[in-house]
């Protein structure tokens, strides 16, 4: 065992049993939002769609076939159905280095950050309409933990990958071995977690969406000395009670993308208007009349749960209601 997976072991089983110490469990949280009905919650008159613990919703042939997908960059003001994504296979010329980190740093040195925090803030609250909160960032709302993205299908099963960072000429692989042991159970890591090869049928909605990690980091969104992959690893780590000089900028680009006024979201919402669709419901079956929520913009719908936001009932009702 190398030095730096003995020093990354012993960080973990230290941060598991702080967590345990502060009472950050988030097994409860995760199964009630995976399907179980508290006994307070309000429910609409609409079944809510099933939300599955062990595999994606099924995705009919229409779906599966879409092609246009968005783009992570939350600067780019087009409609998202019209980028392409593409191939995690693709290796695209680095650009100017991340500002976040000094060409200088001690590679060794940063790759132990990664696991050395300690937690410091408690778990989020939930209130009736399924929407998380969190005492130290109030305008950081999102209603998907990061359990429900991972079990539902996201990111094509390949986002711990083994990842050659052009920034640090270094792969990463591995890390997903820091995330709780709740939040993998029973899953098939090779399908869900690390696959190499992007698989749209492992998502939610059965589509491709999104950019690469490379190509993110060539756009110079990650700051490597907090999260080497990104915006989901960072939310996972900041679920778990981290708390990083990164957080404004993340909670800022998801207020963008799926925040109140977020692009994306009130596009997702806007295509419900046009096409008259009212309820949240269950997708249905393949042979069912009329349209299903899976058939409202999947691309989008893909996009929004990668980002820790999915539409509910009532904010459904409200856009209806207010257009907002």
């Amino acid at each position: 065992m190398s030095e730096y997976e003995a020093r990354r072991l012993e960080n973990i089983k230290r941060n598991e049993a702080l967590v345990k110490n502060l009472g950050l469990q988030t097994g409860s949280i995760a199964r009630d939002e995976a399907g179980r009905k508290t006994a307070d919650r309000k429910q609409p008159a609409a079944k809510r769609r099933k939300l599955h613990t062990s595999q994606p919703t099924r995705t009919s042939a229409r779906i599966a076939s879409t092609s246009t997908q968005p783009t992570y960059n939350e600067d780019a003001q087009q409609d998202p159905s019209l980028s392409k994504r593409k191939s995690h296979k693709s290796a695209p010329v680095p650009r100017s280095p991340s500002p976040h980190l000094s060409p200088t740093q001690d590679l060794k040195a940063l790759i132990a950050n990664w696991s050395s925090w300690t937690p410091t803030q408690p778990p989020p609250t939930r209130d009736v309409e399924g929407t998380y909160h969190f005492a130290s960032h109030p305008q950081f709302t999102p209603n998907k933990s990061p359990e429900a993205i991972i079990r539902e299908g996201s990111f094509g099963g390949t986002y711990w990958r083994p990842l050659y960072s052009h920034h640090l000429h270094t792969t990463i692989s591995e890390d997903w071995r820091e995330l709780p042991l709740s939040w993998t159970s029973g899953l098939d890591a090779q399908k869900y977690l690390t696959n190499e090869t992007y698989d749209p049928e492992v998502n939610k909605y059965g589509v491709s969406c999104g950019q690469s990690i490379e190509e993110w980091e060539a756009a110079g969104w990650i700051a490597h000395e907090h999260d080497v992959r990104g915006w989901f690893q960072w939310y996972c780590r900041f679920w778990l009670g981290r708390r990083c000089a990164d957080d404004e900028r993340q909670i800022s680009r998801w207020r963008k993308c799926v925040g109140e006024t977020g692009r994306w979201r009130r596009t997702l919402l806007r295509k419900y208007v046009q096409m008259g669709v009212r309820s949240v419901t269950d997708e249905g079956d393949d042979e069912g009349d009329g349209e299903e929520k899976g058939d409202v913009s999947p691309v989008v719908h893909q996009t929004c749960h990668h980002w820790a936001w999915e539409v509910r009932q009532e904010a459904l009702d409200r856009f209806w209601a207010e257009g907002k």
